[in-house]
């Protein structure tokens, strides 16, 4: 008895969705731009938002940064749902490991009480600003348009959340799960003075109306300097003076500021190319924040540093700034 074996090729009538095909042509779509491209509703909607009626539920004139395509703003990791996901997974189970391994040996109990003190006055508060940057990414999120960018807002906000939670981890680490250095740290973050500009330009970045003037000033000012003086400088000094076990606990920080920044970056480019008003608004907003920011930073970066450290931030800024396409 003979068996033949035939194969037949089906060839698909169609290879993607129609609003993909009128961007890319009829080929076979990756899932980012399945997952991302015309998405969001633009037309056919019951209603106007009854606290804003004059404008749709999506409204571009939200922001007064103007795009011929707002789906320009292509995020070059590519993020939609299911590999932001991975991404975060793998990231969150190397961080898990490290935690892990600190409790397991207590490295805490190494750690000199001036240093435990230094820790719960300058990093454990940073908790607080983190769940101001979710609101912040979260606002960007709900008003912003078009889903490229609002998706990666979205994610950034999940982000930020979870980067708190990682904060307050630290610091029950360092009180043995008392929960005493979360409300030592609440306390310095409410009433210390090096603390309450920074507050006072959270509280301020809350209630900006434009959303993406928000965006900058988070993600790229108030982001980028504070990120220099924590995570670079000050973890350098506690390298330095026999903590550099601390940075085991902060390493998810500093993975995932090197992931979010190549987004924010490429965000910034494609607005200020788009047109030169767009550029000069972007300098406008980055100005003014900038003002607002380095004075309010500069009480702490004196206490925790001093010297030249909030100049040293301020250049790492300005170079991303120019790499970015502004200021030239």
């Amino acid at each position: 008895m003979t068996i033949e074996i035939k194969t037949a090729t089906l060839e698909p009538v169609r290879n993607t969705f129609a609003h993909i095909e009128r961007r890319f042509g009829d080929k076979p779509a990756t899932r980012y731009q399945e997952a991302t491209y015309d998405v969001q509703s633009e037309e056919f909607f019951h209603y106007r938002p009854l606290w804003q009626p004059e404008k749709e539920l999506n409204d571009p004139s939200r922001t007064a940064i103007l795009m011929a395509d707002w789906y320009d703003f292509k995020d070059p990791r590519q993020f939609y749902y299911g590999t932001y996901v991975q991404s975060r997974s793998k990231m969150q189970e190397a961080a898990e490991n490290n935690y892990a391994f600190f409790e397991k040996r207590n490295l805490a109990s190494h750690l000199p009480d001036s240093i435990t003190e230094k820790l719960i006055r300058y990093l454990v508060p940073l908790r607080h600003l983190e769940h101001g940057a979710n609101l912040n990414n979260m606002y960007a999120s709900s008003y912003g348009y078009g889903t490229a960018i609002t998706q990666a807002c979205l994610y950034n906000g999940m982000d930020r959340l979870g980067i708190a939670q990682y904060l307050s981890r630290i610091g029950l680490i360092l009180d043995g799960n008392s929960g005493d250095a979360l409300a030592e740290a609440k306390l310095v973050w409410m009433n210390e003075s090096i603390w309450q500009g920074i507050r006072a330009a959270a509280e301020k970045m809350t209630v900006t109306e434009d959303w993406f003037e928000v965006l900058v000033a988070q993600d790229v000012v108030l982001d980028s300097l504070m990120h220099d003086l924590i995570y670079n400088q000050f973890d350098q000094w506690l390298q330095d003076n026999g903590a550099q076990d601390i940075g085991m606990l902060t390493e998810f920080m500093q993975v995932w500021n090197k992931d979010t920044s190549r987004w924010v970056d490429a965000t910034l480019k494609i607005a200020a190319a788009e047109s030169d008003e767009n550029k000069a608004l972007l300098e406008k907003w980055i100005c003014e924040w900038k003002g607002i920011l380095l004075e309010a930073l500069a009480p702490l970066a004196d206490d925790m540093l001093g010297g030249d450290a909030l100049s040293q931030a301020e250049a790492a800024l300005d170079k991303r700034l120019t790499k970015a396409g502004l200021f030239k």
